[in-house]
């Protein structure tokens, strides 16, 4: 036999008892408004309530107190309180109620002994004997130290904020770090997490950071001159977005970016990373971005030949992965720098410019000049081992007067080498980027400061951390920047590294420019 439908059978909707019933229905559903406005207004103001500091609660109770007295010496104040009352929990419970999916018992349970464990844990720290009232003891109340907290499918915690009581010693990076290292440990490990220390309100925000995008790659961004693109980072840390394509179509993602030139405060850069990290990959992007309005030449130490697609492109000077070549490249780079540091300044000698002017030989002012060097560690070592000139001291002139002869250095290495970098390059490489799986104490001896978030040990190449002078630590994750030659290097990668080129030049070109630079050598 074929059932009926609910209305049906109860006979809602006809005959006088489903009059009846539609009558009643109707006369309850305000009332049902009311009530479930008035649920969710106690709801709201309990978990303000909880939300208030201990030292804010006094405060706030008696300036609610004096309001309530004000109110009812005002002529009909209390009946106007009632009907604003009224019409806010009518406000309130507007609309049906959500429908929230039913929760398994157990997933409840373990949720509650997650954050009964995490509270036990943090009372060696946030506990002391000469508190009457401690916001955290054995057996404690949980619900008074832990506000809104946040789970995944899997039951961890995604997101907590917790209060610490006002003598825990928030301003030391030791005692923040303890705590920063023990809720890593205990919401689970294999997640960056972001925490947000709130001094004045003696509360601490605990949140899972969504992994940066990896789908990004080589292409032409819309910056100014003297703008380069490093990577991207958390919206939160910047004020600006670049529209980018990406393997998920285009969007507006938010950008390192580092400014080069003579008004630069950080005019020179040093990635560290260990091997297969991406400070390579770093180093071709930058190269590609610099191509259109600046020279390049590149020093490959570690001879893989991971430049050779740049080689006879215009604006590349030169590149170079033996010793004797790259020596003899680094040397014409500071002599270069010289050389720009003894043209006239704009209106020096008599009035004429750079421009063109006689006392610069009528030559128009010098394009910037990358001087690129990957792996200088290496090569330092392979001269030596020849008794040849070391590389390093031929970097000195270019860092330490670059940013007057608008030339930028860019130096990569591995974090192996990392000792037997110069002390011109630990000095002036004001820009600095750690990639690859690193502990806080390294990206801290890099960048001179700690990271923001917790590293983790499982991320993709080409992600890690960047600061600029003394500004705050970013995440970064760089453009996938591939070597086009290299075999394995997906076809839409390989092309889109291409197409940044600008065409090769002729043989002929080639030797003259070849030759113009070894003339300007001597």
């Amino acid at each position: 036999m074929r059932r009926r439908p609910f209305a049906r059978l109860t006979g809602a909707g006809r005959g006088p008892a489903g009059t009846a019933a539609g009558g009643a229905a109707d006369v309850l559903r305000p009332v049902a408004v009311l009530a479930r406005g008035t649920a969710r207004l106690a709801v709201d103001a309990r978990r303000r309530w909880s939300a208030t500091p201990p030292e804010r609660r006094g405060p706030t109770a008696f300036l609610a107190g004096a309001l309530l007295l004000t109110v009812y010496l005002l002529p009909y104040g209390p009946l106007a309180a009632g009907a604003a009352l009224l019409a806010a929990a009518m406000w309130a419970g507007r609309g049906r109620p959500a429908q929230e999916p039913e929760e398994d018992e157990d997933a409840a349970a373990r949720r509650e002994e997650r954050l009964a464990a995490l509270y036990e844990a943090l009372v060696p720290y946030f506990s002391s004997p000469d508190d009457p009232h401690p916001l955290y003891a054995h057996e404690g109340d949980v619900e008074q130290a832990f506000g809104d907290a946040e789970f995944d499918g899997d039951g961890r915690l995604t997101a907590l904020r917790l209060r610490y009581p006002p003598y825990f010693r928030d301003g030391e990076p030791e005692a923040r770090a303890r705590i920063e290292q023990l809720l890593y440990a205990k919401c689970g490990r294999g997640r960056e997490y972001l925490f947000t220390w709130h001094e004045d309100d003696n509360r601490l925000d605990l949140a899972v950071l969504d992994p940066l995008p990896t789908d990004i790659g080589a292409q032409p961004y819309v910056t100014a001159q003297g703008e380069s693109v490093l990577g991207f980072t958390d919206a939160a840390g910047v004020r600006r977005t670049l529209p980018v394509h990406a393997g998920s179509g285009d969007r507006d993602e938010p950008p390192v970016l580092w400014r080069t030139g003579p008004r630069s405060a950080e005019p020179h850069l040093l990635a560290l990373g260990q091997p297969g990290t991406g400070t390579t990959t770093l180093l071709r992007s930058l190269a590609l971005q610099a191509l259109p309005h600046g020279e390049v030449l590149v020093v490959d130490g570690g001879s893989a030949g991971e430049y050779g697609f740049l080689a006879g492109r215009p604006g590349v000077l030169a590149v170079e992965s033996t010793v004797g070549g790259a020596l003899a490249l680094l040397r014409w780079a500071a002599e270069e720098t010289e050389r720009r540091l003894l043209r006239p300044a704009p209106g020096a000698g008599g009035g004429s410019g750079v421009g063109g002017g006689a006392a610069d030989g009528g030559r128009a002012a010098p394009r910037p000049l990358w001087v690129v060097v990957d792996r200088p560690a290496a090569l330092t070592h392979l001269a030596a081992a020849g008794r040849r000139e070391e590389g390093q001291r031929l970097l000195e002139v270019p860092l330490r007067h670059g940013r007057a002869a608008n030339i930028t250095v860019v130096v990569a290495d591995q974090f192996d080498c990392a000792a037997f970098l110069g002390a011109a390059v630990r000095e002036h490489t004001r820009a600095r980027v750690v990639l690859g799986p690193a502990s806080a104490g390294q990206v801290e001896s890099v960048l001179g400061a700690p990271p923001h978030t917790t590293p983790v040990y499982d991320v993709p190449p080409g992600r890690g951390y960047v600061r600029l002078g003394e500004g705050p630590v970013h995440r970064l994750q760089v453009p996938a920047t591939p070597d086009p030659h290299h075999r394995e290097t997906p076809e839409a990668l390989r092309r889109a590294v291409l197409d940044l080129l600008p065409q090769p030049l002729a043989a002929g070109a080639t030797e003259a420019a070849a030759a113009d630079v070894d003339r300007v050598g001597r």
